[in-house]
């Protein structure tokens, strides 16, 4: 097969064989359909899926107040959001918002139902957010990814300061769900343009 002209961006930065060394060329391989890098050396093609990533509305236990973190790395430093971060291989997506909880907010957080799930396209990433409550008097301060880490009431969210469209997506769908008996998940799918489809 031809080799393909317009490298993807996110198979630019794949140059070698993860098994030989060798180097790739993006093209798409024999019985498939999508372009991928594959080694000219031992022919194997190798696969860039997207990246799942896992999140956490964690409130406190009568609902009233969230905990939110000011991220200190970027993208979007010195913005709020809720303590978020990319899946590690191995773990579950509970257990990976739960973590992330600790390493952002240093905050143990129950986990609960899944509240949304967005997909990015265009970053190729697919992002799973839950509920979450902290303990009574919960434990919190910023980890090494924060700056500082606050519990909010709903009516004093930073909204105009927010670091990422799905930060305010999971946050506005959360404070809605409060007086929602059944809980369905928001599904939403981020076009290139900056717009959405709801499902």
């Amino acid at each position: 097969s031809e080799a393909v002209r317009q490298v993807p961006w996110h198979l630019r930065d794949v140059n070698f064989c993860s098994r030989c060394g060798g180097k790739v060329q993006v093209r798409v391989p024999p019985g498939d359909a999508v372009a991928r890098p594959v080694c000219l050396r031992c022919s194997a093609p190798m696969y860039v899926n997207p990246k799942v990533v896992a999140g956490v509305v964690a409130m406190t236990h009568d609902r009233g107040k969230v905990l939110l973190g000011r991220r200190a790395i970027p993208p979007s430093v010195g913005k709020w959001t809720f303590p978020s971060g990319f899946l590690e291989c191995g773990e579950a997506s509970e257990a990976g918002a739960a973590r992330e909880a600790m390493e952002e907010c240093l905050a143990d957080v129950q986990m609960g139902k899944l509240l949304a799930l967005y997909n990015i396209p265009a970053i190729s990433q697919v992002h799973m957010i839950y509920l979450g409550y902290l303990k009574e008097n919960p434990d919190y301060g910023p980890g090494e990814e924060c700056e500082e880490a606050k519990l909010f009431e709903w009516d004093a969210i930073p909204w105009d300061e927010l670091a990422f469209p799905t930060t305010q997506w999971a946050l506005e769908y959360a404070r809605a769900a409060l007086d929602t008996p059944v809980l369905e998940p928001q599904r939403r799918t981020k076009l290139a343009d900056g717009a959405f489809t709801t499902k």
